[in-house]
């Protein structure tokens, strides 16, 4: 198992193909993969205009605010009607439904993680105090305010904005967080549960 670091005002921006914002990527697995080939995937996208979101077969989604106004996700049949505009907390949805984008501001920037379903499940959880995050083979931790402390893997601090990944784990964590007000977002990656027979 490798840790990978990094920090989020270091990443690339891509802009959408239909004009709407940019995306950045933090990491995908397999390490290369293209749209329709990775089994996991998080980035972070800055939504600059009203618009369709796009839609991923097979893929499991979760979206989550980190600054700006927020935004309101609604589906064609009316099964999804989510207004995001409490920054961290995450909305999970089906990547197959395709939704419209309505801003309910200004610009907003969210943080996005997709599994491909049957393969992977991810939890996403916003932290606030010390905590554990229980081993997994891949996952990815982020500061979104203050430092944190993390003991694990290795033992390192994270200052606001940065964070680490893995993949071909297991790795667990303990978080402490060293300001006040700090929070950190723990994803992790399990196998797909399969149904029992």
């Amino acid at each position: 198992m490798r840790i990978h670091r990094f920090g989020t005002a270091s990443l690339a921006a891509a802009p959408w193909k239909n004009g709407g914002g940019t995306t950045r990527e933090i990491a995908a697995w397999p390490q290369g993969a293209g749209m329709d080939g990775f089994d996991w995937r998080v980035s972070i996208a800055t939504i600059d205009q009203a618009g369709p979101f796009s839609a991923f077969a097979g893929v499991d989604r979760v979206i989550m605010l980190l600054d700006g106004s927020g935004v309101r996700l609604r589906s064609g049949d009316g099964r999804i009607d989510h207004w995001l505009g409490r920054p961290h907390a995450p909305f999970a949805f089906s990547g197959d439904m395709a939704l419209d984008c309505e801003l309910l501001g200004g610009p907003s920037t969210d943080f996005n993680v997709m599994t491909r379903r049957g393969r992977l499940r991810a939890e996403v959880r916003v932290l606030a105090g010390d905590s554990q995050v229980g081993p997994a083979p891949a996952g990815l931790l982020l500061a979104l305010r203050g430092r944190w402390q993390l003991q694990g893997g290795d033992t390192t601090t994270l200052e606001p904005g940065a964070g680490l990944w893995w993949a071909q784990g297991p790795a667990g964590w303990h978080a402490t967080p060293l300001d006040a007000e700090a929070a950190l977002v723990a994803v992790r990656f399990e196998e797909a549960l399969t149904p029992s027979t």
